[in-house]
């Protein structure tokens, strides 16, 4: 009887990780099944088997799987980058969102089109370049963050105040690009706003996905140092572990991650904040299960937030973003409350 508590918290993460992995595949069937028409699961895989009429190749291959792909890309993405964040900085409030890396990718996109748009709407160079305008606005932003924040950069409230300013710096001047720039510029710049997957093509999906393979990857690599890293600075030390270097390439990592997730979907918010610490709370502290917990998590997300906008407001497209800014202000608020209590 003594070894039954040790088995079940044993059995935990593989048990929760089982329940996320079945509602994460629920959910991506019927993001391809529902929508303005229904089509049965039996005939969605007929259509991605080669087989189905043209209308359903077209709803199924051309409007609704690509926005289900982009959206576990995305929604996948920001909530890993989201879980380096908390870990390395030991800090339940840091997210790519309230860090200000989305806005700062944002607006490096949002230049990234005025500068290279013309006046047919066309870009001048490969949209293959997106994520790294993308990317750069991240590492900017997130940099100015922590440099900012200075050697408190694991104080939550210090993190948010430098956080929030940065992200607002960066929304303005994505705003002022709006209002300056042409009126085509103007139509791709609002969705960054608001964070959307139903414009993504196919091209984009897999520029999103080659890319992240490898980010992947080294996020595994460095996942092996993450315990260590969690510790303080001296225990860091005694292990052999350089931790200031160590947060520059988790912090890259993070912003990598970010910028790639919101390169063609947009500045979808406050995944990056829940998704890490829900899997937290179903998968307890073990490094690897709240990796995959939180990818799963901030995947069901969008993908949710994506189907309820879709079923709910059809023909009308509402942006995704706006679903999980609706879910994910309060329970930010209610982290923050929660901070402030246990600070003192």
């Amino acid at each position: 009887m003594n070894g039954l508590p040790e088995t079940v918290g044993t059995m935990r993460a593989p048990l929760a990780l089982g329940l996320l992995a079945l509602a994460f595949a629920v959910l991506a069937l019927s993001g391809v099944a529902f929508g303005s028409t229904w089509i049965a699961l039996d005939q969605v895989a007929g259509v991605i088997l080669g087989a189905g009429d043209r209308t359903q190749q077209i709803i199924v291959l051309q409007l609704r799987l690509p926005r289900v792909a982009i959206a576990i890309l995305a929604g996948g993405g920001m909530a890993v980058a989201g879980f380096l964040l908390q870990k390395i900085t030991r800090n339940s409030l840091a997210s790519p969102g309230v860090l200000g890396v989305i806005d700062g990718a944002a607006l490096g996109v949002v230049i990234f089109l005025a500068a290279l748009s013309n006046e047919s709407n066309a870009l001048v160079t490969s949209i293959a370049y997106q994520p790294v305008a993308a990317a750069i606005g991240a590492l900017v932003a997130i940099s100015l963050v922590f440099i900012l924040s200075g050697r408190q950069a694991s104080s939550a409230i210090r993190l948010l105040l430098f956080g929030v300013a940065v992200a607002a710096v960066a929304k303005s001047l994505t705003m002022i690009l709006m209002l300056i720039g042409p009126i085509y510029q103007t139509s791709q710049a609002a969705r960054w706003l608001a964070g959307a997957v139903n414009e993504v093509n196919w091209s984009e999906i897999q520029i999103t996905a080659i890319a992240m393979v490898p980010i992947m990857l080294l996020v595994l690599v460095a996942c092996r140092k993450l315990p260590p890293a969690d510790l303080d600075e001296v225990s860091a030390r005694g292990i052999g572990l350089d931790l200031p270097v160590f947060r520059i390439l988790i912090f890259a990592l993070a912003a990598a991650l970010t910028a790639l997730s919101v390169a063609f979907v947009g500045g979808v918010g406050f995944v990056g904040l829940m998704a890490p610490h829900l899997a937290r709370l179903l998968v307890g502290r073990n490094i690897f299960a709240g990796l995959v917990g939180s990818f799963l998590l901030g995947a069901i997300m969008l993908v949710g937030a994506d189907l309820i906008v879709r079923v709910l407001f059809a023909p009308v497209e509402v942006p995704a973003g706006t679903v999980t800014a609706i879910i994910g202000a309060p329970y930010f608020l209610f982290l923050l409350m929660g901070k402030q209590r246990h600070d003192g």
